[in-house]
């Protein structure tokens, strides 16, 4: 078992050719920049016949030639070369996204299906499952009783907009479950992003804030390495995250709500939401909520990202509670400084 280094061309351009031979076709910048070790296995001759990364805790392009392996030996060596590389690092829950065709296999050495699409699955393994995370989540003591409702927000930041669709839903509901997606990729950090929620909804007493943790999967970081195109990986993505939601996450909460503001911006997000649409119903009732507008336009956590670029954070005051538009005021000159270094505020 070797440690591949993937900036090495030839080394990358060996370890491309050997995926896209199993079928593996997507190498796109972003889904490389997330790699953080890759090994690889060779035969007597110096054929690549198996390899695999990691990135976070999730397992990638894990491919392996059946031609050179017996009754999956080597599929079996490099999960368990991949395992305990993490293990190294203490990472001891591990996920892994990949083709339907594999599920099985990875079943079978004990990882557990959260999920699956015609296009794909989601696994977990490790000390922690879905089932800790669901238990650890605050409830009412007769929680079988209420109508419980659930949004999942990005919040980057916490905006008026963000605010308004949760006070129709505690409005309509006995419980509202605010799900706030964990993944660090956005302007505001996860911690800044939960704490401005927090803030921003204190005075909703039916209303419980609750970091996503890794099982909100957002689109954004969703690996789609295996699929061959941009539309059938967010049909993919988004699936896979409404169920697992659907089975995994609302049954334990009693949630039978769940409320999504319109789209009328961004095509991923409006496919997003007719997915979950189709994929909750009929256990999970949807509702679709107008956005709310401020100075005669439609209030988008974009526009904040681009005023606090432009330096104009005043024009955007209309859009954010006063948490919000304070801790903008505090932490500007920080918030600038990742933009510069490159920290995107385009998308969601």
């Amino acid at each position: 078992m070797q440690l591949l280094n993937l900036k090495d061309h030839e080394v990358f351009r060996e370890w491309k050719e050997f995926l896209e031979s199993l079928g593996i076709s997507n190498f796109q910048e972003n889904e490389l920049a997330q790699i953080d070790s890759t090994l690889g296995m060779y035969n007597d001759a110096g054929s690549l016949v198996a390899t695999g990364s990691v990135a976070g805790n999730v397992l990638k392009y894990v491919g392996v030639c059946n031609k050179f392996s017996v009754h999956g030996s080597h599929f079996n060596t490099i999960i368990s070369s991949l395992m305990n590389l993490l293990a190294q690092n203490d990472i001891f829950h591990v996920f892994v996204f990949t083709k339907l065709k594999y599920s099985q296999s990875f079943q079978h050495i004990g990882f557990n299906e959260l999920a699956h699409t015609d296009l794909g699955a989601i696994l977990e393994t490790g000390d922690t499952d879905v089932k800790d995370y669901v238990h650890r989540i605050p409830q009412q003591p007769n929680q079988a009783d209420l109508q419980v409702a659930s949004i999942v927000m990005n919040a980057n930041p916490f905006t008026l907009g963000h605010r308004y669709l949760v006070e129709q839903a505690a409005a309509a509901n006995d419980l509202v479950y605010v799900f706030v997606v964990s993944d660090d990729v956005s302007l505001f950090s996860t911690t800044e992003r939960l704490a401005l929620v927090q803030a921003g909804t204190a005075d909703l007493s039916n209303v419980i804030v609750v970091n996503g943790g890794q099982y909100m999967v957002s689109y954004v970081t969703f690996p789609a390495y295996f699929l061959p195109t941009p539309d059938e990986a967010i049909t993919y993505q988004t699936t896979l995250d409404a169920r697992i939601f659907k089975n995994a996450i609302a049954p334990g909460l009693n949630i039978t709500q769940r409320y999504l503001g319109s789209e009328p911006f961004s095509r991923t997000t409006g496919i997003y939401n007719q997915v979950l649409q189709k994929e909750l119903a009929p256990a999970i009732t949807v509702h679709v909520v107008d956005r709310k507008q401020a100075s005669g336009q439609v209030i988008t956590a974009t526009q904040v990202r681009e005023a606090i670029a432009q330096n104009e954070i005043a024009t955007v005051q209309d859009f954010l509670p006063v948490t919000t538009y304070q801790f903008i005021q505090k932490h500007l000159t920080t918030l600038q400084a990742r933009i510069q270094k490159g920290m995107t505020i385009h998308g969601n």
